[in-house]
């Protein structure tokens, strides 16, 4: 995983530079905008137990046979087991906000994972709504817009970071689809 630092200093080696010019600026904003992205992965992380579990129950809600003796959520251990993977895809979503890099996401979570899925009979279908629930959550959460769970507002437009976020929960539907 390279952050945002790393990258502009791997890229500037690669042509035997110095770092100048448009990646000195792109670092600089990365700086300024540096409190809003760990205060969002703050909100998020802080927060992590309510986004996976309302996750989990919303695609419950919206899918009941999950739990019925032979569903896919029935028994306790494979409740547990849906949970600590929405844990698991949040818990990396939030690394790659944080280093402003999905690298992390991609090589660690995201890679072989419709694979196992499939083999364990995990349906993707509910899997994406339990993800797409988290990413109305956390983008609530960088928004502030998430409802009895205000935080301090970070100072200034986070829609970017919404954005961003947004993005990497989209790298894993896509990764599970």
């Amino acid at each position: 995983m390279l952050d945002a630092f790393s990258r502009v200093v791997v890229n500037s080696d690669s042509k035997a530079g110095y770092i100048s010019g448009s990646d000195l600026q792109a670092l600089k904003a990365f700086i300024t905008e540096g409190n809003k992205r760990l205060d969002a992965v703050n909100y998020i992380v802080s927060n992590s137990s309510c986004i996976v579990s309302d996750a989990v129950s919303g695609m419950i809600c919206e899918n009941p046979g999950l739990i019925t003796p032979g569903g896919n959520c029935y028994t306790n251990r494979r409740m547990a087991a849906c949970l600590r993977d929405g844990e698991i895809i949040l818990r990396y979503v939030s690394y790659s906000l944080l280093a402003g890099d999905s690298s992390v996401l991609e090589d660690r979570c995201l890679n072989g994972l419709k694979e196992t899925y499939i083999a364990l009979g995990v349906p993707s279908n509910s899997t994406v709504r339990a993800v797409n629930i988290m990413k109305s959550a956390a983008v609530a959460f960088i928004n502030n817009t998430a409802p009895k769970r205000k935080a301090d507002s970070i100072d200034g437009d986070c829609s970017a970071l919404s954005s961003e976020v947004a993005g990497y929960f989209d790298r894993v539907v896509a990764a599970i689809s």
